[in-house]
C-alpha cells in the first residue's frame, strides 16, 4: 500500500488498476527478466502485457501450477524461482564480458 500511496486495501486495488507500462515501456534499454505466475490473482496478465510492451532484450518465465509456483510472487516455490532468477543472471554477466 505504501508504494502507490494507498490508505487501505480497496484504495490499493482501485490505484492497481489505473497503473500502466504502457507509455513508457519503451523508454527500458536495459536487458529485463520478466517473471509471472500462471495463477497470479493479484496481477493476472501484466506481465505478459509488460514484456509484449518491451523493445529491450528480454525473458519471459512462466511459472507454473505444475511446478508450485503458480501464484503471485512465486511464495510457494522460492528455491525454484531464486534458481531461475541467479541461472538468468549468470547468462546475462557472462554475455557482458
Amino acid at each position: 500500500m505504501p508504494v502507490f500511496g494507498a490508505n487501505s486495501p480497496l484504495d490499493l486495488i482501485q490505484k492497481v488498476k489505473e497503473y500502466s507500462m504502457h507509455d513508457i515501456a519503451h523508454k527500458i534499454k536495459c536487458t529485463i527478466l520478466i517473471l509471472a505466475g500462471e495463477k497470479d490473482r493479484s496481477f493476472a496478465g501484466k506481465a505478459k502485457t509488460l514484456y509484449d510492451l518491451l523493445k529491450c532484450p528480454k525473458k519471459y518465465i512462466l511459472f507454473t501450477s505444475e511446478e508450485g509456483a503458480e501464484d503471485h510472487c512465486h511464495i510457494a516455490a522460492l528455491s525454484l524461482a531464486n534458481q531461475r532468477i541467479f541461472d538468468w543472471l549468470d547468462d546475462v554477466v557472462l554475455q557482458s564480458y
